[in-house]
């Protein structure tokens, strides 16, 4: 009976050290760091600590690659606590054992960089919608904001950016193992593709303009940090109350132009404006100082005694609070609680959230004086689905109401700047930004950052903006192109298990002219002995 092989040092370093040192340099690439070109070699990095191992060591290598990575990425969930932040790092990392699996499969089939491209696309997809709706922060192409990949965007959405920082990525990686194995030809396909790839994207045509409207973006900041800045909510209101009647007083001086309507953030009125009078009056009293329609943040009770609801609320100097969105995606943990008769016995500071958020089902699209807005809140500008509705609704400028104070100086705020900056381009619209605390935020259609507010200051920025009517390649085409490609990375996985089932062949680092080990002699065998 034969016994199993132990694994070897050289094998670890191959599968622990090397994927955890890719995933550290993805991190990197995030903001706060922002060193974006580093996302390519570290998708290189994992290509070839899964080149032609076993899909067990491949999937080793996924999880130890995706725990680095996001233990980096989401260092910001240390605000809330160290326990949460490694469970979030852990259940995010498990996505990337299939990935890693796949790749490791995929590795013996001619072309391989395309599919490995193409399973990363599959990861995304996936972790973008489970558990609990998903989470689709961390994905390749937000990395990429204001860089050679930025324009694929307009195409085929955040996914198609993701492959081409793939297929660049893996494309790398086979020009250094065709170049160590001495095989021009193939090498020369790599370093074309890799080449190729951003060239093309930095040639792409960027969105135009359109007709013009004044708006002002309103930062009141909050009173301090932590989780119970709410405690201050009173405060927070009054902020950017006062805030919108120095905007006034600066409009009547001549100081700035007159804006044409004005945005405050999620949770600029954390007093539900409807039941409390006081909360009703300064809001009424600083809309009609300035004189035109605000989109005010608020946290509204209802629908019923055990829920609230997170609002923008249309408000007039006239006529008062109007057209509402009401959040239709919740933060789960953070805005309702799963399981919460069970989790709540166990985990006590989860009673922090005394009531549910009820969840909206309208899509966000306001008209906020002379402007058609597509809105969305918070987080949900990482929602491809969320955004796109907004936009084919009708919205001529995307805004997204937010409130980072728990997070301010952690790097989250950079990394949700980041995302819009991707809509903007994704959609061709102008991105206005909103925040309590910062970053506060004016994002061209291109993706350019017009302006933006620092954090913990109170800030107003007026600009005229373009509002646009044309739905892009990428807002027509929708999920389709993200569904394909993922079907394609599976329908690789399918092939190369089928492959191997078959006769022995020799396996291809690019394209069908290369020739590598025979599949007889593999590179680790302490790794893949069965």
């Amino acid at each position: 009976m034969a016994t199993r092989p132990t694994l070897s040092v050289r094998s670890l370093v191959r599968v622990l050290a090397v994927p955890a040192i890719g995933g550290l340099a993805l991190a990197v690439a995030f903001p706060p760091y922002g060193w974006w070109p580093l996302a390519v070699p570290a998708v290189a990095v994992l290509s070839l600590a899964t080149h032609r191992v076993g899909a067990r060591a491949g999937a080793v290598a996924g999880f130890a690659f995706g725990l680095v990575f996001f233990l980096g990425l989401l260092g910001w969930m240390n605000v809330v606590g160290w326990d949460a932040w490694l469970a979030l790092a852990i259940l995010q990392a498990l996505f990337f054992v299939p990935l890693g699996a796949g790749l490791a499969v995929t590795s013996r089939l001619p072309g391989w960089p395309l599919w490995a491209a193409c399973l990363w696309v599959g990861e995304e997809a996936l972790r973008a919608r489970i558990p609990f709706g998903g989470l689709p922060w961390g994905r390749l192409a937000f990395s990429q904001p204001g860089t050679p990949f930025t324009p694929y965007a307009q195409l085929a959405g955040s996914p198609l950016v993701t492959l081409a920082v793939a297929l660049t990525g893996a494309s790398l990686a086979a020009l250094v193992i065709c170049g160590a194995r001495r095989q021009p030809a193939p090498a020369s396909v790599a370093l074309a593709v890799a080449a190729a790839v951003p060239v093309t994207g930095a040639l792409l045509p960027r969105p135009a303009g359109g007709p013009e409207v004044t708006v002002a973006v309103v930062q009141g900041n909050v009173p301090r940090l932590g989780l119970d800045f709410n405690a201050q909510r009173r405060a927070v209101l009054g902020n950017h109350v006062a805030a919108t009647h120095r905007l006034a007083a600066d409009v009547r001086a001549g100081r700035v132009p007159r804006p044409e309507l004005v945005i405050w953030p999620e949770n600029s009125s954390d007093i539900d404006p409807f039941t409390d009078r006081y909360a009703y009056e300064i809001i009424s009293g600083a809309v009609r100082d300035v004189g035109v329609p605000v989109l005010v943040g608020a946290v509204v009770n209802g629908p019923d005694a055990d829920h609230v609801q997170n609002m923008g609320i249309v408000w007039d100097p006239d006529r008062g609070p109007g057209a509402a969105y009401v959040k239709r995606h919740p933060v789960p943990f953070g805005e309702y609680i799963p399981f919460r008769d069970v989790l709540t016995r166990y985990i006590e500071r989860l009673e922090r959230i005394p009531r549910d958020f009820h969840a909206g089902t309208r899509i966000g699209l306001l008209r906020v004086g002379p402007a058609r807005v597509g809105e969305v809140i918070c987080f949900e500008i990482a929602y491809d689905g969320l955004v796109r509705d907004a936009i084919r609704a009708g919205g001529r400028v995307l805004v997204v109401q937010t409130n980072n104070a728990t997070y301010g100086k952690t790097g989250q705020p950079d990394q949700q700047l980041a995302i819009s900056r991707m809509r903007a381009v994704e959609h061709g619209r102008a991105v206005l930004i909103a925040a309590t605390s910062g970053i506060s935020a004016i994002v061209a259609p291109d993706g350019r950052l017009v302006d933006r507010s620092a954090e913990f200051t109170a800030d107003v920025m007026v600009h005229r903006v373009p509002l646009r009517d044309g739905i892009t390649l990428a807002g027509r085409l929708g999920a389709l192109p993200e569904w394909i490609l993922a079907i394609v990375g599976i329908l690789a996985c399918a092939a190369a298990v089928s492959r191997r089932a078959g006769p022995p062949a020799r396996p291809a680092a690019l394209g069908h002219g290369a020739t590598a080990a025979p599949e007889s002699e593999p590179l680790h065998p302490s790794i893949t002995r069965q």
